[in-house]
């Protein structure tokens, strides 16, 4: 029984520490938005425009001391006279709209212009005073303005700003535009019951156009449902969900423009809705940009013609071009003959190919391996209390090893050549011709003392070259000594002759009486080995 809670309690840990803690103190939602991440889902996209309200534009009213600022009641202003006649005061814009000046008299500056300010009261000073008085007017702040914000925002209420502040200032102060509610094309300013202004911030985000009507106290922001909406999704820049004006026709023209769609494009996915039934089609762009489109609809943007040419690599010992692009039917060996290589140098029984599709096999049959690793070491049976400690002792090693083998990528070779023959096999896209260099060493990596490079010489064997390393170390498997040949194979080194260029590879011994275990760690020993060229520690 203690076994048997020994292993319910190292699972439990296990499964702790795979676990991001990101999820695990994570709201529900938050959760949801991670497992979808995890499982592979493509989630939603956010609102075309949803980045605007960040608290940027919040950050500080604008002081409108500018020449175009237009002045209101309550605004504060510095008027000095000296000469023959001396004033100095800080006055106040009356309800009415005046400045009042002993002995001169109202000066009316309401909605006049800050730059017009020192001239307008000049001329009303030198109505009295015809001579030898000079005048210096200064704004010291202006009248704050208190707006209300409304509708589908995320913090309705009254803000206090600036005549002049933009919608997106008090917009930020409401914290932005409600992203699954709101309208980012249905804004009005209302004043008085009536509206004042439209906006729509889509002109803002493209083309940076927004009207500045100057605000009021008791003005209203009222931001509007959200309109008809379409997602764009695929091969575009703009992955977003578009809003368009009620009522108002939506085209595939529209939406490719909105969505600024990759020039690779050649068909889009239409999946939405169309009297009440499920609406599918496929079409070409050509015929996509006439569809009219509906609300809701899920429009995926594809490039789904295939070209007639790919990319092949050439690296090593080469003394030309580096990449080629060819005919997909192009072979291996018809571009062999077109790459130069220094004769002196290039190892031309070592040539190989390094092939993404085979590294993602690779890869795929790797994590496979470990994902049985791990189900075979959380799964086994003890017979005793010392048993259990020495399974939860290995389950915790096996662990580290398992999330660092998760690390290793495979260099997906392909092996043309066999006994100085070239296979002529068709080319792949992003494939790599691998044409290595001689060598006079044979690398000795793994369970050595000294993993180094020791010299060939034809008169050494095995042991000679193992010798030269330092010897085995005390965890070495002396029965899985594998030679990885220049050209990519993989071979038992005390079955195969070496050779200069050659890498040995003496690979760990695992003890453990779980012999499905034992069975796992060294198959995927031998995988990593394999793919990745590599010995990785136990």
């Amino acid at each position: 029984m203690r076994g048997f809670n020994m292993r319910l309690i190292l699972l439990t840990f296990l499964v702790f520490i795979s676990c991001p803690i990101s999820i695990l103190f994570a709201t529900p939602g938050e959760q949801t938005v991670e497992r979808t991440q995890r499982s592979g889902w493509v989630a939603l996209p956010s609102p075309f425009g949803a980045d605007l309200f960040q608290g940027n534009f919040a950050k500080g009213t604008f002081d409108e001391l500018n020449a175009d600022y237009r002045i209101m009641p309550g605004d504060r202003i510095t008027v000095q006279l000296w000469g023959a006649r001396n004033f100095d005061s800080v006055l106040e814009v009356d309800a009415r709209g005046n400045l009042f000046l002993p002995e001169v008299g109202p000066v009316a500056v309401a909605g006049r212009k800050h730059a017009d300010l020192g001239q307008l009261v000049r001329d009303k000073v030198q109505t009295v005073y015809k001579k030898n008085v000079e005048v210096y007017t200064n704004l010291l702040n202006t009248q704050p303005v208190a707006v209300f914000v409304t509708g589908y925002v995320a913090k309705p209420g009254r803000y206090a700003g600036g005549a002049t502040d933009s919608v997106l200032f008090y917009l930020d102060l409401a914290g932005g535009v409600d992203a699954e509610r709101g309208s980012y094309r249905n804004i009005k300013i209302i004043r008085n019951g009536e509206v004042l202004e439209r906006v729509d911030l889509y002109p803002f985000i493209l083309e940076g156009f927004l009207p500045r009507p100057r605000l009021e106290d008791g003005d209203i922001i009222l931001v509007g449902e959200r309109g008809a909406g379409v997602l764009a999704q695929g091969e575009v820049r703009h992955p977003s969900r578009f809003e368009f004006p009620v009522d108002a026709a939506i085209s595939g023209q529209q939406l490719t423009a909105l969505a600024s769609v990759l020039n690779r494009v050649s068909h889009a996915s239409i999946i939405g809705t169309r009297e009440g039934a499920p609406f599918n089609s496929y079409l070409p762009l050509s015929e996509f940009i006439n569809l009219k489109l509906e609300d809701g609809d899920k429009v995926q943007f594809l490039a789904d013609i295939p070209g007639d040419t790919i990319m092949v690599a050439a690296k090593g010992a080469i003394v030309g071009a580096s990449h080629y692009p060819v005919h997909k039917s192009t072979r291996f060996l018809e571009l062999l003959k077109n790459i130069p290589v220094e004769p002196e140098l290039a190892n031309l029984n070592g040539i190989h190919i390094r092939r993404k599709s085979v590294a993602e096999k690779q890869k795929a049959a790797l994590n496979d391996a470990l994902s049985r690793l791990e189900q075979s070491s959380l799964t086994a049976t003890s017979q005793s209390v010392d048993a259990a400690d020495i399974r939860v002792r290995e389950a915790e090693l096996i662990s580290k090893f398992v999330e660092k083998a998760r690390t290793i990528q495979p260099d997906g070779t392909v092996v043309v050549g066999y006994k100085g023959e070239l296979t002529d096999i068709y080319l792949e896209d992003g494939d790599v011709i691998v044409i290595p260099a001689k060598s006079d060493v044979i690398l000795v990596a793994g369970e050595v003392m000294m993993p180094q490079a020791v010299v060939y010489r034809p008169d050494r064997d095995l042991d000679d070259y193992i010798s030269g390393a330092g010897g085995y170390t005390d965890r070495a498997n002396k029965r899985k000594l594998l030679v990885v040949k220049p050209n990519g194979e993989v071979l038992q080194a005390r079955d195969s002759d070496l050779s200069a260029g050659d890498q040995l590879l003496i690979l760990p011994k695992f003890d453990t009486k779980n012999m499905q275990v034992l069975k796992d760690i060294s198959q995927i020993l031998y995988q990593i080995a394999v793919a990745a060229k590599v010995v990785l520690d136990l």
